[in-house]
């Protein structure tokens, strides 16, 4: 299969979009973290923190692979466009592999997300108890 030096290009903007998502997730939970009083008595703080710890990490991760998927789409541009086409397109695909991983990682972020929430719920005995 042949790609031309557009395909790599149309991923930018979404590369884009997805980092700078990332960076307001990042942000989000930074304020979050900086806000937190670790001393509360409470049972549920242990929880929130190993959750604070595991999202903010999981963020570093999403992205790193994005940005890695990012450069990979600037190096197969480079590659198609000095007429190595075979190097390109494999350059490419290993971009969107980095970018479905970037996108895995969301929603596994997520996923930590709604569990935090079930955490904060739970201290006001407004979600009942799993």
């Amino acid at each position: 299969m042949s790609i031309t030096l557009t395909t790599p290009a149309m991923l930018f903007p979404a590369i884009s979009l997805l980092l700078l998502a990332y960076t307001n997730r990042f942000l989000t939970l930074a304020g979050i973290i900086r806000n937190f009083d670790p001393t509360q008595s409470d049972d549920s703080v242990s929880l929130q923190i190993s959750n604070l710890r595991k999202r903010i990490q999981l963020i570093k991760r999403m992205q790193e692979a994005g940005a890695a998927s990012f450069f990979l789409c600037v190096l197969a541009m480079l590659a198609i466009y000095l007429e190595y086409q075979v190097a390109g397109s494999w350059i490419f695909a290993l971009s969107l592999v980095f970018l479905l991983y970037s996108l895995w990682m969301s929603v596994w972020e997520s996923r930590i997300s709604v569990h935090a929430l079930d955490v904060h719920l739970q201290k006001y005995n407004l979600y009942p108890k799993k």
